[in-house]
């Protein structure tokens, strides 16, 4: 196994939107070398899909949370695989982009996770928004919006392996906490290329509950900050929450 194909990437699913996981899982395929880990309910019938190749094995859930699967999926891969992330089941990653970002980690051992571009695309697969963040926004995660894609992203498993891992008693920043936490073991570097695209529709988890996820963050970069700067924070963290539901609106076009 070469240092770049040491890769696992957890896709939790609840099987609910066949083609779009099938788009999913192709593309990671297409993105690069890796062993793929579905986590479902226990009455979702996997084996068509471990036959056709698009997925390595899959573990019936047994957590309550969305981040509780991730986790039981990131504990069940072998002890070779060097970075890990996950997948939504209706996200995409572009071709080679497990390729950019395992090569990067490589080469960059003081690193602890690597993303880049993403794209925002609608049920049909077109593009409604880009988000373009460079390095500037990983700093920014601690007192601004967080604009640090989770898709496409890669993370060094002895980095993550000395975080508190996923928590699984948030229903929506977890991305966030883990981003957050990473940063202690390592950098949070950018690679300027789109690495994955992420689908923007009504049951997205963080658009269909955007007041909850964006209260959620709040609470979270709260809990980053030093104990002296936290009686002030709602001086700002108003306006980042202001800013973040009118971005949201802006690419849903208004929708809410």
């Amino acid at each position: 196994m070469t240092e770049e194909s040491g890769i696992g990437i957890v896709v939790p699913t609840l099987g609910r939107r066949p083609a779009l996981l099938l788009q999913s899982l192709n593309s990671i395929r297409e993105a690069g070398s890796c062993t793929i880990i579905l986590v479902a309910p226990a009455e979702f019938d996997a084996s068509q899909l471990i036959e056709d190749g698009l997925a390595d094995f899959k573990l019936d859930e047994t957590g309550a949370t969305l981040a509780g699967a991730i986790r039981q999926g990131f504990d069940a891969l072998a002890g070779e695989v060097r970075y890990i992330s996950w997948l939504g089941d209706d996200d995409l990653l572009r071709p080679g982009a497990l390729n950019l970002t395992s090569h990067f980690l490589a080469s960059h051992p003081r690193t602890s996770a690597v993303y880049g571009a993403c794209d925002y695309i609608d049920e049909l697969g077109e593009v409604v928004w880009k988000n373009r963040s460079g390095s500037w926004a990983a700093p920014l995660l601690r007192v601004g919006p967080d604009l640090v894609p989770q898709p496409g992203s890669l993370f060094r498993r002895s980095s993550y392996n000395q975080t508190g891992g996923l928590r699984t008693d948030l229903g929506w920043a977890f991305d966030l906490d883990i981003f957050l936490q990473l940063a202690r073991f390592g950098r949070l570097s950018y690679l300027p290329q789109t690495l994955a695209a992420f689908r923007w529709h009504a049951d997205s988890l963080s658009v269909g509950q955007r007041d909850g996820s964006v209260r959620e963050a709040s609470q979270v970069r709260r809990e980053f900050l030093p104990n002296w700067l936290r009686p002030i924070s709602p001086i700002w963290e108003a306006p980042v929450r202001w800013a973040t539901h009118r971005a949201a609106s802006l690419v849903g076009g208004g929708k809410k």
